[in-house]
């Protein structure tokens, strides 16, 4: 994604209330909000990372534990 429309992206959830957007400085206001708001490849992307971080093979039985 190009800077311009990072910026975008950003002011929008900002407006929003969501983040906290200011020098390249991002806070999270409202996870909730923000994670309801993000396409379906967070929670893959998520479920992912957290299989790696715990050692878990991506097989059924890891999906179990999310």
């Amino acid at each position: 994604m190009r800077s311009s429309g990072v910026t975008v992206a950003a002011s929008t959830l900002s407006r929003a209330g969501m983040i906290s957007y200011q020098r390249g400085h991002i806070s999270i206001l409202n996870r909730e909000d923000l994670e309801a708001t993000s396409c379906e490849c967070h929670q893959v992307i998520q479920k992912n990372f957290l299989a790696r971080l715990l050692g878990f093979l991506p097989s059924n039985r890891a999906r179990k534990f999310f």
